[in-house]
């Protein structure tokens, strides 16, 4: 009993003592709020995360920032931006705004609260139209629909916002097309990927561009999940691309096409000293050819100057072949003066015809010279493609192949009567010898007729005469046909060269516009090679200046809120389009009302 009562009254003075120690936590609880609101908090850096939601065409419907501020010490803390309406997302401390100031009593670490915006404007203008079978179509129109659907997804820069976010924000496009309902997905421009029963496409926009997305698909009663949006700063450093394999190739490019251009100018060279030879071939042609026709010219007086002397041989001969007694004094020093006129004659042919001989024999050096001075090296037809295949002038080329297949023509041809040129020298040399050997025998004649009429043996001499005359005029008649034969020859080989003489002009003319050629594709040569030896450096400094436009990791974020915040650590956007349903239209039964009876209705009127 003493024991329940001693545990009655320790109950009872706690109690009494409750009181006093509740006040006095309370208390102290009070003051400690008061003593936290009254400091001023720190922030050490602010994260936005701006929420927006679109229309299925891309209209701005609803914007709200989720504000992420890391506390470095507890206390008041004021954020600034305009809000239509405030909540917070970490405690139940009250937010207060003023103007475009927020001020809030936050404690130690991350404090999240969200804001919504009514008027400010997103940094991109977002447009999405729908396109069924190339017709344009609204959403509402689209639902449910089958055939060949067109998605265009525009972006541009709000010109009424920052630039700041368009000139440095990355942004990411995505959809997620239900392969139950699509098929033959087309996205030119995007990245398609498998997602469990769907395809996503995701499509990237780099900073300062404006771009016009486009997805096509087959499409069977027509829905779209809504199109996310995202904008990240693109503040990743870019490491620079390894190039030095391509520099290292381009670098091969212009060593070959210096190569090339000392190739044409070796070209060059040989063109021209080809064009020189051919210039003193058609010089050495030209004067060939009018030696020739000079021999020509020659041969047909030569053929009449031995006709008459046939005809005298033939002459004498008959005459000698009379009566010695017949013959007199008087008579037979005409036929000794004739003789030696004829020897005379003779000597003088045979002397033209070794200063012809000598002329033809240095023009036909000449000739010989300058044909065997023509390069005549064999070029397959795969060779002659892959000259085409160069990038070298093709106008320059074909001269080349023109003026090649000219040289080759004129040195075929003139092997082909290269016999007979060497034939008219030797038979030259075989008329002019044969009649200076005729003179030889006509002077001995006459000197034998002089020595027989002074030794007064003519009966023997006369005899002697009339057989060397009668021998004379049967040799010389082989002789003179010989000669006819030799004649008739070398008419047709000057009508023969005026064709070859021809085509060596020809061939002239082309070796001079190809030299012209040559030399203008050697200075184009040299302007390609002066305009690509600095290739491999341009490569690297467009490299470079591309690398500088794309690398961002000097941007210093900025608040999309307020201009006013500091201390903006990262802004992030996040939008998404209004997703497209169709929803089957329900149909509604008609329920038949039963007739009422009197009771229900006496009831009725008491509800």
């Amino acid at each position: 009993m003493r024991r329940i009562k001693k545990i009655l009254f320790v109950f009872v003075a706690i109690l009494l003592l409750l009181p006093s120690f509740l006040v006095t936590a309370a208390t102290n609880t009070s003051k400690s709020e008061d003593d936290v609101s009254s400091q001023e908090g720190t922030v050490s850096s602010k994260d936005e995360v701006v929420y927006a939601k679109l229309s299925a065409t891309g209209e701005r419907q609803e914007i709200y920032v989720v504000n992420i501020l890391d506390v470095e010490k507890e206390g008041t803390v004021i954020d600034f931006g305009r809000y239509s309406n405030l909540k917070n997302l970490t405690d139940l401390a009250e937010l207060n705004q003023q103007n475009d100031a927020v001020e809030f009593t936050a404690p130690k670490g991350k404090f999240y609260y969200q804001g919504n915006i009514d008027e400010q404007p997103l940094p991109w203008d977002v447009s999405v139209s729908y396109l069924l079978d190339g017709k344009e179509m609204t959403p509402e129109e689209l639902a449910g629909k089958d055939g060949h659907v067109q998605i265009r997804i525009k972006t541009s820069a709000n010109e009424e916002v920052d630039p700041v976010f368009f000139q440095n924000y990355l942004l990411q496009v995505s959809l997620s097309l239900d392969l139950e309902i699509y098929r033959n997905i087309v996205a030119p421009d995007g990245m398609l990927a498998n997602a469990g029963k769907n395809k996503q496409i995701t499509f990237t926009v780099m900073p300062e561009k404006e771009e016009d997305l486009l997805v096509e698909a087959d499409v069977q009663g027509f829905e779209l999940e809504g199109i996310d949006i995202s904008a990240v700063p693109s503040s990743m450093a870019i490491d620079s691309p390894d190039i030095d394999e391509m520099v290292g190739d381009m670098e091969s490019l212009t060593d070959a096409i210096e190569e090339v251009h000392n190739g044409v100018g070796e070209l060059e060279s040989g063109v021209s000293e080809l064009n020189s030879g051919v210039k003193e071939l058609r010089t050495g042609s030209a004067e060939y050819q009018e030696g020739m026709k000079i021999v020509s010219a020659s041969s047909s007086e030569l053929i009449g100057a031995s006709k008459q002397i046939d005809e005298a041989l033939v002459s004498l001969n008959q005459a000698l072949s009379g009566n010695s007694e017949e013959m007199n004094l008087g008579g037979l020093n005409e036929l000794q003066d004739g003789l030696l006129q004829i020897a005379g004659r003779l000597k003088e042919t045979s002397t033209g015809l070794s200063t012809l001989k000598k002329n033809y024999a240095t023009s036909y050096q000449a000739l010989d010279g300058a044909m065997n001075a023509i390069p005549a090296p064999e070029i397959s037809e795969t060779q002659i493609q892959e000259l085409y295949g160069s990038n070298a002038d093709p106008n320059v080329l074909n001269q080349l192949i023109d003026t090649y297949s000219a040289a080759l023509q004129a040195k075929g041809t003139y092997s082909a009567v290269k016999a007979a040129f060497d034939a008219v020298n030797s038979t030259l040399e075989q008329v002019s010898g044969g009649l200076l050997e005729i003179a030889t025998h006509l002077e001995t004649m006459a000197e034998g007729i002089s020595s027989s009429l002074e030794n007064n043996e003519m009966t023997d001499s006369f005899a002697l005469l009339q057989k060397g005359i009668s021998d004379l005029s049967t040799n010389y008649k082989e002789f003179h046909s010989g000669l006819v034969g030799y004649a008739g020859g070398v008419s047709q080989l000057s009508s023969s060269y005026d064709m070859l003489d021809s085509g060596i002009a020809d061939l002239s003319t082309g070796t001079g516009e190809l030299e012209n050629g040559v030399s203008e594709l050697h200075d184009g040569t040299g302007e390609l090679k002066d305009a690509t030896s600095d290739i491999p450096e341009q490569m690297k400094e467009e490299v470079d200046q591309m690398m500088a436009e794309y690398d961002k990791s000097d941007f210093e974020p900025v608040s999309f809120v307020s201009a006013e915040n500091e201390n903006i650590n990262s802004v992030q956007f996040v939008l998404k389009t209004e997703s497209i349903k169709y929803e089957e239209p329900e149909e509604v039964e008609e329920i038949e009302e039963e007739p009422q009876g009197f009771w229900a209705r006496l009831l009725e009127l008491f509800k």
